[in-house]
């Protein structure tokens, strides 16, 4: 990994995160389906997930994380050149995030991207944006995870508030049968987003910044996770009856869990063994092992396979549930606030998700 003359590298100028205020505890959940606390952490490892109130989408989630990771930048919304936004929530079919978001800091001639990789989106749009700054295309790169999964659990009002104990009805066997035919899903997902500033620097420093970046794709295994609500050979899209039970299946993710859980464990082991593989490095040169947040059995299962020690490793699904493409800064930042994290660290990072799509990265703080 000699380096000889300087180069433009990528590094990471400031992170940020943000999560609602809103707790939603398994307890919580046990009010509006069948389930316990006793059931969801010993399969997940999820103790409880935020939520939004109602009305706030993952564009103004991303926009919060901005700010803060900006602030930590030491740098205003007018120093970036583009947007790259990652999330499997937009707050609309179209537009993007990216527009919304740059909308949201004052943006007005600012560049966009949205990525559309779910699970696998932040490292997609982190090799993207690394891609536009080695050769010089943009300066000062805004990247975004954000997710508002609660929107995909579309129940009434009164449902939402026996779950938040806004009253001590108790829920509609209508809707509890229906929340426990989802219960699979229900129970990983939260809302939260985060965000990392990237800029260049010249350096001859092998391992300095991003250092490595893999992103795959694989369709053959799209439909073991996946939500059709905007299938096009259905049409129209919202033309269906709420208490129709098979009518409204595409209202709602599904998922083949076991097949999931095999492929995520196979993906993130390859390509965590294959980036230390192609930049000779062990996990000597490693600080921290970040995973994406799925599932907790996973990221146990992959550090097993794949030999990584134990104390290297760090998650935050049992605070946040999975957000998606904001698992991975929203892990690193929630450990920078804890002074467990440092400027400096090396961190490599594997992730997985719906498509297939998985990759691995490397890169210090």
């Amino acid at each position: 990994m000699a380096r000889n003359t300087p180069a433009r590298t990528t590094v990471i100028r400031g992170s940020g995160m943000y999560v609602p205020p809103q707790v939603v505890t398994n307890e919580m959940l046990g009010r509006i389906m069948d389930t316990t606390d006793e059931w969801i952490v010993p399969r997940t490892g999820i103790s409880e997930r935020r939520f939004v109130a109602p009305g706030i989408g993952s564009a103004e989630l991303g926009a919060l994380a901005a700010e803060a990771a900006l602030a930590d930048a030491g740098l205003t919304a007018s120093d970036i050149d583009f947007i790259v936004f990652a999330t499997m929530t937009p707050d609309h079919y179209f537009p993007g995030n990216g527009g919304l978001l740059g909308t949201r800091l004052g943006m007005k001639n600012t560049h966009a991207l949205d990525i559309r990789m779910q699970c696998a989106g932040f490292l997609s749009g982190l090799q993207t944006a690394d891609a536009f700054i080695r050769s010089g295309t943009y300066d000062r790169i805004l990247l975004v995870g954000a997710e508002v999964h609660s929107g995909l659990m579309p129940w009434p009002e009164d449902v939402w508030d026996v779950m938040l104990g806004r009253t001590d009805a108790a829920c509609d066997p209508f809707w509890f049968e229906r929340a426990t035919g989802m219960r699979d899903r229900a129970i990983l997902f939260g809302d939260g987003a985060g965000a990392m500033v990237l800029g260049p620097m010249e350096t001859d420093d092998p391992k300095a910044g991003i250092i490595y970046t893999s992103a795959h794709a694989d369709g053959n295994g799209a439909m073991d996770l996946y939500l059709k609500i905007f299938e096009i050979a259905k049409l129209p899209y919202v033309n269906y009856d709420a208490k129709n039970r098979e009518q409204n299946q595409i209202m709602y993710p599904r998922m083949d869990g076991k097949r999931v859980f095999l492929n995520a464990v196979r993906g993130m082991v390859m390509s965590t063994q294959t980036a230390l593989a192609k930049t000779g490095m062990t996990w000597d040169d490693i600080t921290w092992f970040v995973p994406h947040q799925a599932n907790l059995r996973i990221n146990e299962k992959v550090a097993e396979v794949a030999k990584i020690p134990p104390e290297k490793v760090l998650n935050t699904i049992e605070f946040y549930g999975n957000t998606t493409a904001a698992t991975v800064p929203l892990t690193i930042d929630h450990w920078r606030a804890a002074g467990k994290l440092k400027k400096g660290d090396r961190i490599l990072s594997s992730v997985f998700g719906s498509g297939f799509t998985w990759g691995a990265a490397i890169f210090t703080l």
